[in-house]
């Protein structure tokens, strides 16, 4: 028993030193997603996408159609659209949350 405890307690230990080290670094083990939108040039055209997701929300042929759909989605989750220039670079926030 005595053992079984003391292994415990290192590995408690150990995830500790790791999170601080990480937390140090600027790094966080316990993310929290956001819900903000992301405008993206996608294959021949434009797509929305949540920040921190691999696959898209919508695709669409304009960059006005999905800004209107980031929009939306923004709004309804309190969120931000971040609007990106066909080269990737931001172009624009938008920003629908409470707090600022």
């Amino acid at each position: 028993m005595v053992k079984s405890n003391s292994k415990s307690s290192w590995v408690t230990a150990i995830k500790q030193l790791i999170e601080a080290i990480l937390q140090a670094l600027g790094h966080s083990t316990a993310t929290k997603r956001t819900w903000h939108q992301h405008v993206v040039p996608y294959e021949d055209g434009w797509a929305v996408r949540r920040e921190g997701n691999k696959r898209i929300t919508s695709n669409h042929r304009k960059q006005s159609t999905a800004i209107r759909r980031a929009k939306t989605i923004a709004k309804r989750k309190k969120a931000d659209v971040i609007i990106h220039r066909a080269s990737g670079g931001i172009r624009e926030r938008i920003c629908y949350r409470d707090d600022e």
